[in-house]
């Protein structure tokens, strides 16, 4: 019964969405609401947690989103875009562009939570896509599947580093295995499916289209990467700071405040703003008006987010993860493969991977020590099910939605299917290491 209401409130809200052309916001309100009630939260508390579910999710997004469009704002209106488009196809050649943002989104997704990714990436992808006039789904998935396999299976990432914990795992060994699991899950199901999405019509986010400006008035090629990979280096810098054996209490936390992905984003902007902006002549008042139009573009983008935290909350606190869980439990599979469904069935439902992977673990934990399984590729079979078939539910849909303004069924045709494909050759690896691994 209880998947039977998730399914038909997911139901509801494609239709009202896509049918119906309801704004997503709205919908995502009506059908929280709706859920609250069929699943049995007092009418007294639905309201409560639709507001607990905007606000933690807005909490942890709003200051890296809207920093984040400011900053992919001046990189684009500067020329800083263009000039790494430039120097980046002149690299490797425009043949080779799609492999070359790949391995970008690999190197960055490592020490980058996703959605920081995801903002960061999006005006380099966008300005190679206006500038070699290339399809910009064809383009920008491959590298977005990169920022999603290291969120999924590769600690520090939050999920596999609590998993890791819950385990009893080791840290090195199951980064290992989530290489040499990442590695084909990316090729095949980055570079090898778009192939198939070339058609896919696709009008990015106007924020960080920008005309195309002669040589002369381009900020220089150190310039524009150093600019646009600063929170990348910063948050890489404080994510070593613990292996330097710095016993120094306050230096410690210095660097864990200066590491905090909003104060990285606010330190890139003002950056910014003086190399792309003061520097190259601007004035503080062009500036300032560039900066208003990115959060224009990104407002909505913002309120859709929050309304797919709402529903999540919803869901959560109506305690269907654990309903699901345990009657999954009851079902005569193998350890590994049992803990990658319950995983997977949780993330389809819920819609938040962190939640999927948490709560299949407290499942399956205790069946790890009676069954001898290896605790480090149980953590990596839960990572793998928690990205599974990302849709309506999830924040990261609706970014990839908005910002490459697509319908929803081309969203679900390129990008729901690219994470079911990473979570099915996630468990395929699994599979097969645990051949050879003891």
């Amino acid at each position: 019964m209880v998947l039977l209401t998730i399914l038909f409130c997911i139901i509801l809200l494609v239709l009202l969405v896509s049918l119906i052309k309801v704004n997503p916001f709205i919908a995502f309100l009506i059908v929280s609401i709706i859920a609250g009630l069929l699943l049995g939260i007092p009418i007294n508390k639905v309201t409560a947690s639709v507001q607990k579910g905007m606000g933690d999710i807005m909490g942890q997004l709003l200051i890296i989103i809207c920093l984040g469009a400011m900053l992919g704002k001046l990189v684009a209106v500067s020329g800083a875009a263009q000039k790494i488009a430039g120097v980046l196809v002149h690299a490797v050649g425009e043949k080779y562009i799609q492999w070359a943002l790949v391995v970008a989104g690999f190197i960055i997704g490592i020490p980058l939570f996703y959605g920081i990714g995801f903002v960061l990436m999006v005006p380099l992808i966008f300005s190679v896509v206006y500038k070699y006039k290339l399809p910009a789904v064809y383009i920008g998935l491959p590298m977005l599947a990169s920022l999603s396999v290291t969120h999924g299976f590769l600690p520090p990432h939050p999920s596999p580093s609590a998993l890791v914990a819950l385990f009893h795992a080791n840290m090195a060994t199951t980064f290992i295995y989530g290489l040499a699991i990442a590695i084909p899950a990316i090729l095949l199901a980055g570079p090898v499916f778009a192939q198939f999405l070339k058609k896919i019509p696709s009008e990015p986010l106007a924020t960080f289209r920008a005309e195309e400006l002669p040589a002369e008035k381009l900020p220089g090629a150190f310039n524009s990467f150093f600019t646009a990979l600063l929170p990348v280096l910063l948050l890489m810098l404080t994510a070593f700071f613990p292996y330097l054996n710095i016993k120094d209490p306050g230096m410690s936390k210095i660097v864990t405040f200066l590491g905090d992905p909003s104060i990285v984003m606010l330190i890139a902007l003002l950056v910014a703003t003086y190399t792309l902006g003061v520097k190259q002549g601007k004035s503080m008042g062009q500036l300032a008006g560039s900066f208003t139009d990115a959060v224009k573009d990104v407002a909505l983008i913002l309120l859709i987010i929050a309304g797919s935290g709402a529903f999540k909350e919803v869901l959560t606190a109506s305690g269907v993860s654990s309903q699901i869980a345990s009657q999954l439990e009851a079902l005569n599979l193998p350890p590994l493969l049992l803990g990658w469904v319950i995983a997977a069935i949780i993330r389809i439902s819920l819609g938040s991977a962190t939640v999927a992977g948490l709560t299949a673990a407290g499942i399956v934990a205790p069946l790890v020590l009676q069954n001898h399984v290896n605790p480090n590729l149980m953590v990596l079979s839960i990572g793998a099910g928690s990205l599974a078939f990302s849709h309506v539910n999830d924040s990261g849909f609706w970014l990839f939605k908005e910002y490459f303004n697509l319908s929803i069924k081309d969203t679900i045709k390129s990008w729901s299917v690219m994470e079911s494909l990473v979570s099915v050759i996630g468990l395929a690896g699994v599979m097969i290491i645990n051949l050879f691994v003891k």
